[in-house]
């Protein structure tokens, strides 16, 4: 895995997706501009949870065992509900065994939790936690690259009304978000066995 060469935190990524626009960067957080208060917006939208739930990342993938909730009972069909970590973006895997090498085909996936009639999970997921996600230091660049896309390309229209530059960020095929995504991807898939 390559860490990022630049340092990496929001004003780092607020700036580079200004950049990405054609703007001039910001200061600071607290800087009262509307490129600010825009990519605020998509901050508090849930941004880096959208770019984390793109993939299956290794840098933001965790293991769990989980046992049964004891204080929910399902109406009908599996017999044992298993609620969703709170870091829980994207899962990846949900097993029957700790190595990950059974996957558990008979289950349910609905709202925060999985029910199957197991009464211990083994899941894998891709976590949004300041350990795992939310690591900025151990992004690697392509997964860095994208995120400053996503939020260019979704404040771009805004604060430039020019189409042509939002057309070369969000085109879905040749646009430069798509083409970052798919090279994090494709980076992410080589890094594993």
């Amino acid at each position: 895995r390559q860490a990022s060469d630049a340092m990496t935190d929001r004003l780092s990524i607020y700036n580079s997706a200004l950049m990405i626009c054609g703007e001039r960067t910001i200061a600071s957080l607290t800087v009262n501009e509307e490129q600010r208060r825009l990519l605020d917006l998509v901050w508090n939208d849930n941004g880096v949870n959208h770019c984390l739930e793109a993939g299956q990342w290794k840098f933001a993938m965790r293991g769990t065992t989980l046992s049964y909730d004891t204080g929910v009972t399902p109406q009908w069909g599996f017999k044992r509900a298993f609620g969703k970590p709170t870091d829980w973006v994207n899962t990846s895997a949900v097993c029957q065994d700790e190595f990950f090498r059974s996957p558990l085909l008979m289950y349910s996936d609905e709202a925060s939790f999985w029910f199957a009639d197991l009464d211990i999970i083994y899941v894998k997921y891709v976590s949004n936690a300041a350990n795992f996600g939310m690591n900025f230091a151990a992004w690697p660049s392509s997964f860095n690259n994208y995120v400053h896309q996503y939020f260019a390309g979704k404040i771009v229209m805004k604060i430039t009304n020019d189409k042509e530059r939002q057309d070369k960020i969000n085109h879905p095929r040749t646009g430069s978000l798509a083409t970052n995504l798919l090279e994090a991807k494709n980076r992410d898939a080589m890094a594993g066995p």
